[in-house]
């Protein structure tokens, strides 16, 4: 692997995120029915930062769960033979909520579309919105996300790499390429 180029710095992705809480904030006039759930592991980091920006914005504390897709994963013997699934967190009642589903990056669409499917299996929510911090494209179902930090076209053998402080060492993303 070798990283072919740094595609956003920290006060890059922090400008992205407050622009989706914004977005958010926007598009669901208000906060006072959403939700946000991160999808495990680095959507819940993400969808705490919104949760800030939100509170920043609105003065409301907004819900804030997680997710763990891995069971719900229609290519889950491609991933491991024995995945360890971790539990999923959501400390709220999901029904008639407006739940905005938050991740680091976009590609099949297969991870988004099995947090949708563990999201239901909590209730009935009034809508699910799907928050992104990287789209690379290649789907393979048709999903879109609704909000978006960055669009990134990508080739199958480059990744994109979100790096973290939870559980990285710096804040950033890059284009890696993996053909190398």
């Amino acid at each position: 692997m070798r990283v072919k180029a740094r595609l956003m710095d920290e006060a890059a992705m922090n400008r992205a995120l407050m622009r989706i809480s914004h977005e958010i904030v926007e598009k669901n006039k208000g906060a006072e029915n959403l939700c946000l759930v991160g999808i495990l592991r680095r959507g819940w980091p993400l969808a705490q930062k919104l949760q800030q920006n939100i509170l920043a914005i609105e003065s409301i504390t907004v819900p804030c769960g997680s997710v763990d897709i891995r069971f719900y994963r229609d290519d889950l013997s491609h991933i491991s033979e024995s995945p360890t699934i971790q539990h999923s967190e959501l400390p709220f009642d999901v029904n008639e909520k407006d739940i905005v589903l938050v991740d680091d990056v976009l590609y099949t669409g297969r991870t988004v579309r099995a947090a949708i499917e563990a999201v239901f299996r909590c209730g009935r929510p009034k809508s699910i919105q799907f928050a992104v911090l990287v789209d690379r494209g290649h789907r393979e179902l048709p999903i879109r996300a609704d909000y978006v930090g960055k669009n990134v076209p990508t080739s199958r053998t480059e990744m994109i790499e979100v790096r973290i402080p939870e559980y990285d060492d710096e804040t950033a993303v890059y284009l890696v390429d993996l053909s190398e």
